[in-house]
């Protein structure tokens, strides 16, 4: 049977349709902050090679965020950056390059990079989920760890083992005029020589490996004073993945853009379940993706980078958001009325849901045979 996986369950083309093509209601805006508050975020100029700069009481931060072909927001962000040009960023789809030198120092035991959320995601996880942790796990970051089931769930790695490159020292000379902060692994003279005494492996993937082990971490600090690059980068979340569209008129010839996660052998649209809050056809104001660097022994925010879409209609022409609109809320922040459409997802209440568990059952009577993985109709965990 070549008819789209959409054509064999109980809604109708059109309503399938409807919900897929909400990912071209919305658009994308990067902002950043020391910390979570967005409304004292500044926006991130996406692709522009001059890094914003992000001063607190704890750490002084510059940063550079790149997205490969980005249509976001500003409007005047280029597509893409000098930086996807560089031999080794070639097949990369994003980037988050950031110099900090903290006030305090913070042992690598302590200091975590990742996601996290305000708001439980648990009953919003979509099919295939654990298969994508386990791959991330093994592709991306052995070190990530979390709990995705709690009130305000997270994954975190240690920062020193998940960044891809960590240079030590002064990065004036690592300043491209066209792609903004770029850098290589290991260090300035004095970093070098720092990163050779505490025996710190001069390569990434061997760095990465050493400060998996929780005595090297805790034998190790991020000095106050001192000035650390980083780069967070991998070609798998891809914010402008391309699929075949349900569409009655032409589903061999439309397609709807959608962000994805492209795994080793495994590919998840991830659009639906963004920051956990699916979408539905009653479209949900903003969602929200959070990476963030912070000292879990403390709990405190270091900076924060957030990745929020916004319907289209609340979007000015200039690229400014209309009066009252914000980010994601959590649940005790929301109004009566998004508590309550909250509620009834998560105990099934209402017709979203329904189609949900619908998928799940036909993924798991339609396994391909060939191998890949894609949880539109293959693997469910």
């Amino acid at each position: 049977n070549t008819q789209p996986k959409y054509e064999q369950t109980h809604t109708t083309h059109q309503e399938h349709w409807k919900i897929e093509n909400m990912a071209h209601n919305y658009i994308l805006q990067v902002t950043a902050g020391s910390e979570y508050d967005i409304t004292k975020h500044q926006i991130v100029p996406v692709n522009n090679p001059k890094p914003i700069t992000i001063s607190s009481e704890l750490m002084d931060v510059d940063l550079n965020v790149r997205v490969q072909e980005y249509r976001g927001l500003p409007r005047s962000s280029p597509q893409t950056s000098p930086y996807f040009s560089l031999p080794e960023h070639t097949k990369d789809q994003y980037s988050i390059t950031f110099k900090f030198t903290p006030k305090t120092s913070i042992s690598a035991d302590d200091l975590v990079f990742g996601n996290d959320f305000d708001h439980p995601i648990r009953d919003r996880l979509p099919p295939g989920f654990g298969t994508a942790l386990r791959i991330v796990r093994w592709a991306v970051d052995p070190g990530l760890d979390g709990d995705v089931y709690a009130e305000k769930p997270y994954l975190y790695g240690p920062a020193a083992s998940s960044v891809n490159t960590l240079h030590v020292g002064s990065m004036a000379e690592n300043q491209d005029a066209e792609a903004g902060l770029v850098f290589e692994e290991g260090g300035d003279a004095e970093g070098l020589e720092h990163r050779q005494e505490s025996g710190i492996p001069d390569d990434t993937a061997a760095r990465k490996k050493y400060f998996l082990n929780e005595e090297n971490r805790k034998a190790w600090e991020w000095e106050a004073g001192r000035t650390y690059g980083c780069d967070f980068f991998n070609p798998y979340l891809d914010f402008n993945g391309i699929f075949p569209s349900p569409s009655i008129i032409a589903p061999k010839l439309m397609a709807f853009i959608e962000f994805a996660l492209n795994l080793p052998g495994f590919k998840l649209r991830i659009m639906k379940y963004w920051d956990g809050q699916g979408l539905r056809k009653q479209q949900k104001r903003s969602h929200t993706l959070r990476y963030v660097l912070k000292n879990r022994k403390t709990d405190t925010v270091l900076f924060v980078v957030l990745f929020t879409l916004y319907l289209k209609e609340d979007v000015l022409e200039d690229g400014t958001l209309k009066d009252g609109v914000e980010g994601g809320k959590p649940l005790h922040l929301m109004s009566g009325a998004d508590r309550e459409r909250y509620e009834k997802a998560k105990t099934g209440g209402d017709e979203g849901e329904e189609e949900g568990e619908d998928e799940f059952e036909l993924a798991k009577q339609n396994r391909p045979s060939n191998g890949v993985v894609d949880t539109d109709d293959d693997d469910v965990d």
